[in-house]
């Protein structure tokens, strides 16, 4: 309902015009200032007119070619992070969290039949991998030397093996403990030469080790070759299966998501339909493009870095993806790089090795450097941590801009390919198991390994926990389970509790009066069945739509006699006039605020819909409550935590933290806190938790004697860190608070972004031909969650097209008491106490209220916001 401007905009097709390749050094009026730390122009090019003092370099740095990279990896390519720390995480090195014995599995609810997206890898009996190290004497310094003497050896050896230069995995063992043989090593330009090769076996390796399991899926990259598929980033595509919508200038490449990984009580592939969008537009057509339509205003190279770094571009010649991390403008297609074999230019370089040929002289170069893993390990492969610097007329850009995303015929064209139902996507995705099985190079390299994947997705039993009651004022209504939603059922009652509109502004423009007008008289009439009162606000007409005018006019009123809140109606989403009305009233000011777009009020018969939504926004954002649920624990405090990036610096990250104040869990307390990457939010958490048990004591009397956090926004690989940091701190912040103070406490780590979905099955379909989604208020805590951890998924949300997604729950500490069914049924409850939405919600209400306010901070505010908010939910 806000009228928040999209971040960026980009334009589309490619016209002919001058060289992109000067600057001017004005800057539109009302452009976002660029972001500290970004790439920025260098300088213009030879033969182009810039203006201003030459921007500084960047420091020399030894740049590699495009592909040396990918020709230096060990076994796998690098993909969008080391492979060592890939490994760590995803192969056994995850913490704990379930106790010895501990049954995780629940009971309440209605039994039904789940399908996930796994198929079982069945593995011989008494299976074993056998690993070995290899060493070489004399020595042989390179890789494809080694695997060229390893590849002679198939007599001994076998053809079923895997080798990175010097480990040597095996799926048989070889009759000694040290095996040595004579090998020669043939030479182009120098004698051939005698080497000794020394293989030793180093483990005997259970199929459920970590180093196992790291090998299976090597051996699922070379079967997906096998099949045609080609990899991209981390996933694998059929490209020669893309489907072209030119209508829109994209193509899509269909393929999948896959690992396999221990689970309950098996080893498990997950796999899951994906699709790559490119755009048919390369980064040269989108320069051109963007220089054209800013027609000599503004900084052009400011404006391209701010437009292109960040974003994951794909250079057809070799399928790889690259971050954009800089554009050189000092840089040409006839530089030249340093390869082992000397000097040669780019131009020459793509000539040679991929029969191109530049057409473009004057284009700048981009600029990619490996990602680095603060306290990871080196990675000392030969060209691994250069840089790359990369041709734009090579490389296309992948995604969506803003402006396709926000195109209605762009998504609509889309979802035909993209958006599939339960019984489309396990269709594909028992053809890819299909497919490995019937291919004889596939099923031959698995069966080598003593593998076989289970021919139907794995199924099982879940359960539907029942539906909850909503409250209102004075009455309680049941929703249907099947859709979880309750906007008809609340419809014309009185919310929960209410605060009066006695005291507000409405600033609009004079174009709007009318939309303005007919907004105020609606809200008042939508208001009163809500149990709000309503007062005629003070409108403030504009003679112009100038961020200025608004600030001004908001100012005055503000000054004049404090408002309980401000209502501003605005003719557009524009991002900087967003940003400027939300730092004037949550930072400067203290007062709630509502942005709406005028359009948004402009169609007649959507009105009345329209300001119900505006007016539960203005009831919440002013104290009120608008429905709760049966919370039935006592002097219970919950806590949500997420975290978002802050787009005005560079690495730095806002911390959203909301924790309720009553016993309904319906009224909260917020603040927020910042962060720089590699650093822990510990700090700030400490002033968050203590300000919050502040605030309870005061409005209760008394502490809460439980705390339980949902923690949201936790990345891959970052869970030993929350526990190692995060839980300690708060759990110090608690002696610190008052001596003896000791709540029972419970830290959940909530995850959305995750590959398992889950499909319901009815009895009567045992072929599963007519799978369909779950129900909301479906968990399923066995076979897919992990034997380590205490966890359970609940699919807490419906949907009307395509794929339910379902959420991952973590439970990692837990002095609470609760049983496994109360976890489940508490985290269930809290997904529909969400105030912008009349039903259930994907994670717990306070992770989307700690979502909301660090989205608001990290996107308009960069400032913690004023205190007087603090306890309102000022930023739906």
């Amino acid at each position: 309902m806000t009228g928040r401007a999209r971040g960026r905009a980009r334009g589309r097709g490619r016209s002919e015009a001058a060289q992109p390749g000067g600057a001017d050094a004005a800057r539109r009026p009302g452009e976002p200032q660029p972001a500290t730390g970004r790439g920025r122009s260098r300088g213009p090019p030879a033969g182009a007119v810039g203006v201003g003092p030459p921007k500084p370099q960047p420091p020399p740095q030894q740049v590699a070619p495009p592909t040396q990279q990918m020709a230096a990896m060990s076994v796998e390519p690098r993909g969008a992070e080391p492979e060592e720390r890939r490994e760590r995480r995803e192969y056994g090195s995850e913490p704990t969290t379930r106790r010895d014995g501990f049954n995780k599995e629940g009971s309440v609810g209605t039994k039904v039949g789940i399908v996930s997206n796994y198929f079982r890898l069945e593995t011989r009996p008494q299976a074993a991998i056998y690993q070995y190290n290899v060493s070489f004497s004399p020595e042989v310094d390179f890789k494809k030397a080694r695997f060229a003497l390893i590849g002679e050896q198939r007599e001994l050896l076998g053809n079923i093996r895997a080798f990175d230069g010097m480990v040597l995995f095996l799926p048989k063992k070889l009759p000694d403990q040290v095996t040595k043989i004579m090998a020669v090593r043939t030479r182009r330009e120098t004698p051939d030469e005698p080497v000794e090769i020394t293989i030793t076996l180093t483990n005997e390796l259970p199929a459920d080790s970590p180093t196992c399991l790291h090998l299976f899926n090597i051996i699922l990259k070379r079967i997906l070759k096998y099949i045609d598929m080609k990899q991209v980033g981390r996933n694998y595509y059929y490209i020669k299966n893309a489907i072209a919508i030119p209508k829109h200038g994209l193509e899509l490449w269909p393929g999948y998501t896959t690992s396999i990984l221990k689970y309950e009580h098996s080893i498990l592939l997950g796999a899951d339909v994906s699709h790559k969008v490119l755009r048919k537009q390369t980064v040269l057509d989108f320069l051109y493009e963007l220089y054209n339509k800013m027609q000599g205003r503004g900084n052009f190279h400011d404006e391209a870095a701010k437009k292109l770094v960040g974003e994951i571009v794909l250079t057809r010649y070799n399928n790889k993806t690259y971050r954009v991390d800089d554009i050189d403008w000092n840089k040409r297609p006839n530089s030249t790089f340093t390869t082992p074999k000397g000097e040669i230019s780019f131009n020459d370089y793509y000539k040679k090795n991929y029969d191109f040929t530049i057409t473009d002289q004057e284009q700048p170069l981009l600029f990619s450097k490996p990602k680095k893993v603060p306290g990871g390990p080196k990675d000392k492969r030969k060209g691994a941590d250069d840089p790359v610097l990369l041709l734009p007329e090579l490389c296309f850009l992948t995604g969506l801009s803003d402006d396709m995303r926000a195109d209605f015929s762009v998504m609509k064209d889309l979802a035909v390919h993209t958006r599939l139902d339960p019984k489309a996507r396990s269709k594909d995705l028992n053809k890819l198991i299909s497919e490995i099985n019937n291919n004889p190079d596939a099923s031959g390299e698995l069966s080598g390994w003593g593998l076989r994947f289970g021919r139907n997705l794995l199924d099982f039993d879940g359960r539907i926990l029942p539906g909850e009651k909503i409250f209102q004022k004075n009455k309680g209504s049941n929703y249907d389970p099947k859709s979880a939603d309750w906007s008809r059922e609340i419809r014309g009652a009185p919310l929960h509790s209410t605060v009066n509109l006695e005291n507000w502004v409405i600033v609009h423009t004079n174009r709007d009066s009318g939309v303005a007008t007919d907004f105020q008289q609606t809200l008042a009439r939508v208001c009163g069945p809500m149990g709000i009162n309503t007062t005629k606000p003070r409108m403030v007409p504009l003679n112009d739509d100038r961020t200025d005018s608004y600030l001004k006019a908001l100012s005055n009123e503000i000054q004049a006699d404090f408002p309980q809140i401000v209502v501003t109606i605005v003719p557009s989403n524009r991002k900087d006039r967003y940003d400027s009305i939300k730092k004037l009233c949550c930072l400067e000011k203290g007062v709630p605020s509502q942005v709406v777009v005028s359009r948004t009020l402009s169609k007649k018969q959507m009105l009345m819909s329209v300001c119900t939504k505006i007016g539960i926004q203005l009831n919440c954002k002013l104290g009120g409550e608008a429905w709760a649920v049966d919370i039935p624990l006592k002097n219970l405090m919950i806590v949500g935590i997420d975290t978002y990036h802050d787009s005005s610096q560079k690495g730095r990250s806002v911390g959203g933290f909301v924790a309720s104040l009553n016993k309904p869990c319906t009224r909260y307390y917020s603040r927020c806190t910042f962060q720089h990457s590699g650093q822990e939010l510990v700090d700030g958490l400490k002033v968050c938790m203590t300000a919050a048990l502040r605030q309870w004591q005061q409005i209760n009397g008394v502490l809460p004697d439980k705390i339980i956090v949902f923690r949201d926004g936790v990345g891959d690989g970052q869970l030993r860190a929350v526990i190692e940091h995060e839980v300690p701190q708060i759990l110090s912040t608690f002696k610190q608070f008052q001596d003896g103070y000791d709540p029972k406490f419970g830290f959940t780590v909530v995850k959305k972004r995750i590959q398992t979905r889950l499909f319901m099955r009815e009895a009567r379909d045992p072929d599963m031909r007519n799978l369909m989604n779950p129900p909301p208020g479906t968990v399923v805590d066995k076979e897919v969650t992990r034997s380590e951890w205490f966890d359970f998924f609940i699919v807490s949300q419906s949907v009307r097209q395509g794929t339910v997604s379902p959420t991952h729950y973590n439970v990692i500490h837990d002095t609470t008491g609760l049983r496994p069914d109360h976890w489940q049924q508490l985290s269930y409850k809290l997904t529909h106490l969400y105030y912008n939405w009349p039903g259930t919600v994907r994670v717990p209400a306070p992770c989307q209220y700690a979502h909301k306010l660090a989205f608001l901070v990290g996107q308009s505010l960069h400032k913690e916001p004023s205190l007087k908010l603090a306890d309102k939910l000022y930023f739906l």
